[in-house]
């Protein structure tokens, strides 16, 4: 006997359209866009707690926790941020990216609830997991390092959970094309979150693919599992999960500069392909964990990191100039033409939507992607693919590119999605601003002190006390010091983050959401967002982007070359 879950029709629902924004949501998305949003937020709190043990134990000077709690604390603090956080927020990305910018119903909304039970439960077993002690095998959790069969099985849960919600968004967009609830090309933004779910299933089926045996292995039902196999195919999913981040946090960057200035892409067709890029190449970017594997071959490592890597490169160059670049050119159509960067200065810097999004959008180009290419490299990976360096390139990359991003859009979500007044608004204009920055020089100094060779994991750098006890120099202890000052700054920007949005969805002034109707689409779009719901492109008229690209082109080639510098020292030619 099978249980068949009940279809949705469209007149079972009803739509209102938010009076601020414009935007039409549909009632059963809107809830499961709000739960997702909500236990995303739960989750940040959870891994933001955690990051205190991290940040204060790796501090030299205060090294708070033991060893053992200490893995147990970072196996905890990297799967809530990397994984339940980020990947319930987009969930709830996917959901308003297809039902809300395609002003259409949900399709099968009763598997999206599945999918979120599903996504919670795996959650809560792979903490409980870990926090009973068994299982601090950190984000990584290579084989034979055994982790319990519910650390495991937790994954898989939350996993199956995120597919079929995958699949949910997929149906969704049949649903708005079979309905015409729009013309011609999806927006911009629908396609960059195409992009992502797409990543997504190639993501998840890889973690299948390799958790199913290793949770059968921890159970006593498979004997072993090939350490060369885990490693290639944990990567394709460990790292491809965090380029679906990639893929989301860019498809936002565009709807917040078409939602804020009401602008397009300079040329939707660049934009594309920069995404299609993405589907092709930026999986391979995972290669740069196994250029130290023997099990590799030298042809394929120096295909991938030589070749394949910098289509995906290119693909994110692309967005870092098309999306400031497409703000730039509604900014001089509303008449701020004086100079190169007139735009610039006069854009909503007090609009912690904006500014948190174009602090994420430098911090990710300049920090997260100058290092990514670097350590794309292989003989320039080996030198630091051990050391906190590494640490520092992706808290760049998913801490200021995608956490960031979200945290900037939840300002804006507020009034539109949770139909909530902001509270303390002066500590949310503070607060992309405190933890941006902070970001950036805790990455910075990370990178710094791994430079210089710090380990990336060990809970002792210097094995005081041991036989083997290693004496590093003033400024690798100067740099971690830092990492920790840095670190518990940001986090108390965290901090406001949980504090503003908490006190916001319970008791801020309730809004006025917008008459609720039967009747779905065609419903007359509206401003201020409907640059973020339609297609089209703006053009190219944008210098001072010019100028930026190439500040940016410099500042790559000589982190490049110094870097070749550093490895010239150390393999010196005879």
């Amino acid at each position: 006997m099978t249980a068949v879950l009940p279809v949705q029709t469209a007149s079972q629902t009803s739509y209102r359209t938010c009076p601020r924004t414009g935007l039409q949501f549909e009632a059963r998305a809107e809830r499961l866009m709000i739960v997702n949003a909500f236990t995303a937020v739960v989750a940040l709190l959870v891994g933001g707690l955690l990051a205190i043990g991290v940040v204060l134990t790796r501090w030299p000077a205060i090294h708070w926790l033991p060893a053992d709690t200490f893995y147990m604390v970072l196996t905890a603090h990297g799967i809530d941020m990397l994984i339940f956080w980020i990947i319930f927020f987009e969930i709830a990305v996917l959901y308003f990216a297809s039902s809300t910018l395609l002003r259409c119903r949900l399709a099968a909304p009763n598997w999206a609830w599945l999918a979120f039970a599903l996504m919670l439960i795996g959650a809560v077993t792979n903490n409980v997991a870990v926090f009973q002690g068994g299982s601090s095998v950190m984000m990584t959790s290579y084989v034979p390092m055994m982790a319990s069969p519910a650390f495991y099985l937790g994954l898989i849960l939350f996993a199956v959970g995120a597919l079929i919600a995958c699949f949910v968004f997929f149906g969704t967009l049949v649903v708005a094309k079979r309905e015409k609830t729009y013309q011609g090309s999806v927006p911009l933004v629908t396609f960059g979150a195409v992009t992502a779910a797409i990543i997504a299933v190639f993501t998840i089926a890889s973690g299948a693919i390799i958790l199913i045996p290793t949770f059968l292995m921890s159970v006593g039902l498979v004997k072993e599992v090939d350490p060369l196999v885990y490693r290639t195919i944990w990567w394709a999913f460990g790292h491809s999960s965090q380029q679906i981040n990639v893929s989301a946090h860019i498809a936002l960057w565009y709807a917040a500069a078409a939602i804020a200035f009401g602008a397009k892409p300079m040329s939707e067709r660049v934009s594309r392909g920069a995404f299609l890029l993405y589907i092709l190449f930026l999986q391979l970017a995972s290669a740069h964990h196994l250029l130290a594997d023997p099990g590799m071959s030298t042809s394929w490592k120096v295909v991938n990191t030589s070749y394949f890597m910098y289509f995906a490169v290119l693909a994110s160059m692309i967005h870092g100039l098309t999306i400031p670049g497409a703000i730039e050119v509604a900014q001089r159509q509303k008449g701020y033409t004086r100079g190169l960067f007139e735009w610039l200065r006069k854009a909503p810097w007090g609009d912690p939507t904006f500014a948190g999004v174009f602090i994420a959008i430098i911090g990710f180009g300049f920090l997260g992607g100058i290092s990514g290419v670097m350590m794309g490299t292989e003989q320039l990976n080996m030198l630091i693919h051990n050391t906190i360096y590494v640490p520092g390139h992706f808290h760049a990359t998913v801490v200021v590119g995608t956490t960031l991003t979200f945290m900037a859009i939840t300002y804006f979500l507020i009034p539109a999605l949770f139909k909530r007044e902001v509270m303390f608004p002066k500590l949310a204009q503070l607060q992309p601003y405190l933890f941006g920055f902070s970001m950036y020089f805790f990455c910075l100094v990370m990178m710094g002190a791994g430079t210089l060779g710090v380990s990336r994991r060990h809970w002792d750098m210097a094995f005081q006390g041991h036989a083997l006890a290693y004496e590093w120099p003033g400024a690798a202890y100067l740099m971690m010091g830092l990492v920790g000052v840095a670190g518990v700054v940001a986090i108390a920007g965290g901090g406001i983050y949980i504090l503003v949005t908490v006190a916001s969805l319970l008791f801020g002034k309730k809004l006025e959401g917008g008459k609720a109707t039967a009747i779905g689409t065609p419903v007359p779009r509206t401003a201020p967002s409907v640059a973020a719901q339609t297609y089209g492109s703006a053009g190219f008229a944008a210098p001072g982007t010019f100028v930026l690209a190439m500040v940016f082109l410099v500042s790559f080639v000589l982190y490049y070359f110094i870097n070749w510098k550093y490895l010239g020292q150390l393999w010196g030619l005879s």
